[in-house]
């Protein structure tokens, strides 16, 4: 394999090894360098055909495309009626890019065989056919450099760990005091309803919820909810001056005014009813 030298965004051209060596079949990404827009040029073969004269034999040196359609490189050789002997060919093709080169076989149809057989191809490449390979090709750009940010998870800060665990503290502390606090406020409103209902009844009233209730009761019922009243009869004390309560004559024309005129009004909406029925 031979490489000629470059400097600086220059065509590099080059040759592979025999693809034939291992076999009548290979594989073109065992054969071709790992080059961006590396294209093939060229396809030199030579073998050595083994028959008798008298048969008939045509071998065929070739590549298929890399999608399977078809052949991208296809030569025939025709030894039928012919003896033996080494063949070699050179093809120039039309800088075919590598990417479209598939599997390469020599295929025999007929009697005879094939020996030594040697393939080789010729290609080319620009050295700064990807502008980032090199910072001395043209239209190289500096790469952007994104600064590693560190990812924090509050759950591996002891700290925040901590706080958690005492909110999640106070919380269920917060919820059992609640659940006391409703309990005792049934257990009294029980109470109450049992002593305000009947609290002449000491029979109706456990000993321990009548002294819880006295207990709330005395603490939330106003200080007048316990005052006694004095008893005896309460004695009308109004006294009316002349003892005689007059008329009121202005009061009681108004209100025979508004009387006859709101029979006034009845009667004038039924006769225009009766007027619009008939």
């Amino acid at each position: 394999m031979w490489q000629a030298s470059y400097s600086y965004s220059e065509e590099v051209y080059g040759s592979t090894n025999n693809a034939a060596q291992l076999g009548l079949n290979w594989v073109m990404s065992n054969i071709l360098p790992d080059q961006a827009g590396l294209e093939i040029n060229g396809l030199v073969y030579q073998y050595t055909a083994v028959k008798d004269p008298e048969t008939d034999m045509i071998v065929y040196v070739q590549n298929e495309y890399a999608d399977g359609n078809g052949y991208i490189f296809r030569n025939a050789d025709d030894w039928s009626g012919l003896p033996g002997n080494t063949i070699n060919k050179a093809f120039v093709l039309p800088n075919l890019s590598a990417d479209l080169w598939g599997p390469g076989s020599i295929e025999v149809n007929g009697e005879g065989s094939v020996v030594d057989p040697s393939v080789i191809y010729t290609y080319k490449y620009d050295t700064c056919f990807d502008p980032q390979s090199d910072p001395s090709c043209p239209g190289y750009e500096e790469p952007i450099v994104v600064p590693e940010i560190p990812i924090y998870d509050p759950l591996q800060d002891e700290l925040v760990l901590e706080q958690l665990e005492e909110k999640a503290r106070l919380d269920e502390q917060e919820e059992e005091e609640d659940r006391k606090r409703r309990q005792r406020e049934n257990a009294v409103q029980n109470a109450l309803e049992t002593l305000l209902g009947d609290g002449s009844n000491p029979g109706l009233i456990d000993p321990v919820a009548e002294a819880l209730a006295l207990a709330l009761t005395a603490r939330i019922l106003p200080t007048s909810y316990y005052s006694d009243i004095e008893g005896g009869e309460y004695l009308e004390k109004i006294v009316l001056n002349g003892g005689v309560v007059q008329d009121n004559r202005k009061a009681r024309r108004s209100s025979l005014a508004q009387q006859f005129l709101h029979q006034q009004m009845v009667d004038s909406q039924y006769e225009k009813s009766q007027q619009e029925t008939k």
